[in-house]
This record gives structure tokens, C-alpha cells and sequence, in this order.
């Protein structure tokens, strides 16, 4: 059974009776109109999914008539009822945007697989374009998170950039802190949503087979190249190519990336023909020194550039402490629902725990940290006793706002190393009263270190 609404717009009664009929029982719900004129005044009432449309008519012409059709929606699928041999004026229509046509006299069964095309056609585009709205929302810039001028920088210039036409975009920072989201949110927010967004993670891929990933192999290229192979920059021709770790390709495949973003074309391993593409290119890597890299020469200067022309660093979350708990409270809101929970805040204390918190994992840590206490803790609000120990801990044994941390007067000159770092260690354990998780904490390593170094220096 067809599910669908149609409309017919024809001057021949006894067609529009018989098309009428016969898609009814089909199951269709039929319109019908004797003319141009009429036809797109119910067409604008009751926007139908397909029209069947003659194309000689008087009054207004059924070319006109498409021509104004398309003009109200240019998705509207037209099916064009034409003369015997009039095929030219057929082409032209389909040209002007029809979707298919049939002679007069025409068959109904050829109408009813017309008519049932034409509806998977609508239908899958509306699944593709609810997968576009889904991911839209889902990787949306609303869905960043953050009150603090540093993220809503990087926000605004990364909305600047997706509406561009830069085809090469840098975003770097620390793992965790949103590189992935970003990079998203971007592609489905540009002119590229509609086209594939390709994931390549550098590091997992063998050195040996990230240049046939990228680029595709041709049959006998190598020792198991059976057949030919797209590469993923084929796969992904028309939208966004994401390479997260950009900094871990070894240079031979550099260079071929480097041609590939410079010529817009590159060659599948083993070929010999060129292939054109066009692709963004949004690379990611958490190397704090990307620049350092290019001076060791493990990076290619040229690719660097060529990456860097529109660079945008995310800070670390330690960088914008004001971004913690708005973060907090927003996965709190994701796990609630996906885990039917109802925790509806984070106490004072617990708060300060967590703005306090280093947060070296950055919003991944937090995101973890939330999602095992909606898992694990039966509560309403966060208090300190549902955080981690190493939250808690860290917290509890961080100087005070304003207390004196210094320890820092080195020894006197003509001590032995060993020596030195006895009264370090010492003055670090008088300033913190024997603490030694804070004494740890003055001199800057872990308190495992800190006891080892004791016992090494037969302090304990």
C-alpha cells in the first residue's frame, strides 16, 4: 500500500477521475485540479507530497506551473504527463527539475511504480535530513559549554571559521578538553553538513597503513591489495576530513598530505592517475608544541603553516576555573536523563572541591567523575563524601588563600646534593607541621616521592 498525498493537476476529467481512483485504492490520499491556477492554490493549502502534472493545459502552461512549483519548494517532486511523442518538451521539464515523466496514453501500474518511488525518494530524504537536524543539535555550539571569556572566544572565532571557506583549520589542546566536540560542531554547522564527516585517529593507525587509509590503494599495489580501495579523502570528497593526532603522521605521509591540500589532488598507492577532491581538512593534536616538533624535524614547516592558517587553542579547564560547574551541572542534566536519576545540584563545599581541583583530565575527568556518581550515589545533591578521594585529598591539602608557601631559600652554598635535599625536605615538613601530603604538595612532587626520598635520607 502507498502511504502519500498526490495531487493531480490535469484539464481532462475522465484522467483525474481514473488517476483518482486508482491511487486511492493504492492507498494514497488524491487531489485533484483542472488547471494550472487551481492546482497551486491547493497545492499552497495542502502542500502534497508528489504532483502529477500535465504539461499542455490552457491558462497557465504546465512548464509555468513547475516553474512556480519549484519556486514555493524546491524539494516538491513533480511527475510529468506529456503527449505521445512529445519527449522533448519532457527532457526540458525534467531539466527545469521533474522528477520523471509519462507518455499519453499511460498505463496505471506504470503511475503506481512511479508514485512508489517517488515516496521512498521523500522518505529517505527525511530520514537524511532528521540525521542532519540530530546531529546538528548534537554537536551544536550550544552543546560547548562554558561562561568564560576564554570559550566563548574560542566559540565565536570557531562559528567564523565553519560559515568560511577555509579548507584548513588547527584546533589544539590538552586531551579532554573538547577537541573532538569542536571539530563537530564546526562541520555541521558549515555549508558541509550534508556531506560525510570522516574520522581518521592517526595513532591508531599502523605507520604502515595510514598512507593506503588516507588515500586508497590500487589492485597489486602491495602484497595483499587484492582489489582497489577508495581512500578515506574519497570517502569523505565534499565535506570534512577530521585528523585527530595530526602530529604522529611520519613525514613521507606529510608530504603527501601537503600536495593533497595545496593541489587538491593526490595519488592512491600504486597509481598513477591523479584524484581530484574537495575536502576541509580539521586537524587536532594535544602537543603542546607543535612548533617544537617542526624544529626537531618531525613535523614538516610547510604542512605546519599549511594547517596553522586558521588556529584555534582550546585552554585546559585548570585555565577557566568559572567554566567548572556550569560543566558539572550540565552533565548532571545528561546523566538525570540517561540514567533516570535526579540529582538536582552540587553543594557549596563540593562545589569548592571541585573549582579547586587541578583537572588535568580536563572536561573528560569531569564528565567521568559526574557519570560514576549519577551511576553509583543515591543522592539529590553532591556532597564532598560521593567525590573521588583524590579530589577531596588534593583540596584538603592545598594552602589557604594568602598563606606563605615559600620553603624556596635554597641551602647554603658548599652542601652535597644529598644534603640539600634533606633540608628541603625538612624545611617543608616544619612549614607544614609534619603533614606529609602537604609537605609534598610545598615541594611539588607526590607524596609517594616525598616518602621515598624520606626513607632514602633516613627521615622516617
Amino acid at each position: 500500500m502507498l502511504r502519500g498525498k498526490v495531487l493531480v493537476i490535469d484539464d481532462e476529467k475522465f484522467i483525474l477521475k481514473s488517476l483518482k481512483q486508482h491511487l486511492e485504492k493504492e492507498g494514497c490520499e488524491v487531489l485533484t485540479a483542472e488547471s494550472g491556477e487551481e492546482g497551486l492554490e491547493i497545492y499552497k493549502a495542502d502542500t502534497p507530497d508528489i504532483v502529477l502534472l500535465d504539461l499542455n493545459m490552457p491558462g497557465i502552461s504546465g512548464n509555468e506551473t513547475l516553474n512556480v512549483l519549484k519556486k514555493l519548494n524546491s524539494d516538491v517532486i513533480v511527475i510529468i504527463i506529456t503527449a505521445y511523442g512529445d519527449i522533448e518538451a519532457a527532457v526540458s521539464a525534467i531539466k527545469q527539475g521533474a522528477y520523471d515523466f509519462v507518455e499519453k496514453p499511460f498505463e496505471l501500474n506504470r503511475i503506481t511504480v512511479l508514485i512508489k518511488k517517488a515516496l521512498e525518494t521523500i522518505h529517505l530524504k527525511r530520514k537524511v535530513d532528521y540525521f542532519r537536524e540530530e546531529k546538528h543539535d548534537t554537536y551544536s555550539f550550544d552543546n560547548i559549554i562554558g561562561v568564560s571569556a576564554a570559550i566563548r572566544d574560542v566559540i565565536t572565532l570557531a562559528r567564523k571559521v565553519s560559515e568560511s571557506d577555509a579548507n584548513t583549520i588547527l584546533i589544539q589542546g590538552e586531551s579532554g578538553t573538547g577537541k573532538s566536540l569542536l571539530a563537530r560542531a564546526i562541520h555541521y554547522h558549515s555549508p558541509r553538513a550534508s556531506e560525510p564527516f570522516v574520522e581518521v585517529t592517526c595513532t591508531a593507525i599502523p605507520e604502515t597503513l595510514i598512507e593506503s587509509e588516507l588515500f586508497g590503494h590500487e589492485k597489486g599495489a602491495f602484497t595483499d591489495a587484492r582489489s582497489a580501495k577508495k581512500g578515506l579523502f574519497e570517502v569523505a570528497d565534499g565535506g570534512t576530513i577530521y585528523l585527530d593526532e595530526i602530529g604522529d603522521i611520519k613525514l613521507s605521509t606529510q608530504a603527501k598530505l601537503l600536495r593533497a591540500l595545496e593541489e587538491k589532488t593526490f595519488k592512491r598507492v600504486g597509481g598513477l592517475k591523479d584524484i581530484a577532491v574537495n575536502v576541509r581538512i580539521i586537524a587536532t593534536t594535544n602537543k603542546k608544541d607543535l612548533e617544537g616538533a617542526v624544529r626537531e624535524g618531525t613535523f614538516r614547516a610547510d604542512l605546519y603553516y599549511r594547517l596553522k592558517v586558521f588556529p584555534i587553542f582550546i585552554p585546559p579547564l585548570r585555565e577557566r576555573k568559572e567554566d567548572i560547574i556550569p560543566l558539572a551541572m550540565h552533565y548532571i542534566k545528561r546523566f538525570n536523563k540517561e540514567f533516570r536519576r535526579n540529582v538536582q545540584g552540587i553543594s557549596p563545599e563540593a562545589e569548592k572541591l571541585l573549582a579547586d581541583y587541578p583537572w588535568y583530565g580536563n572536561a573528560r575527568e569531569l564528565r567521568n567523575i559526574i557519570e560514576r556518581i549519577c551511576i553509583l550515589e543515591d543522592t539529590d545533591i553532591i556532597y564532598p563524601e560521593h567525590l573521588p578521594s583524590e579530589i577531596v585529598n588534593h583540596v584538603a591539602t592545598a594552602p589557604e588563600a594568602g598563606e606563605d608557601t615559600s620553603i624556596a631559600d635554597l641551602p647554603e652554598e658548599g652542601l652535597s646534593l644529598k644534603e640539600a635535599e634533606r633540608r628541603l625536605i625538612e624545611k617543608a615538613l616544619k612549614k607544614s607541621q609534619g603533614n606529609q601530603t602537604k609537605a609534598a604538595v610545598l615541594l611539588g612532587i607526590s607524596r609517594d616521592a616525598l616518602r621515598y626520598k624520606m626513607q632514602k635520607l633516613g627521615l622516617l
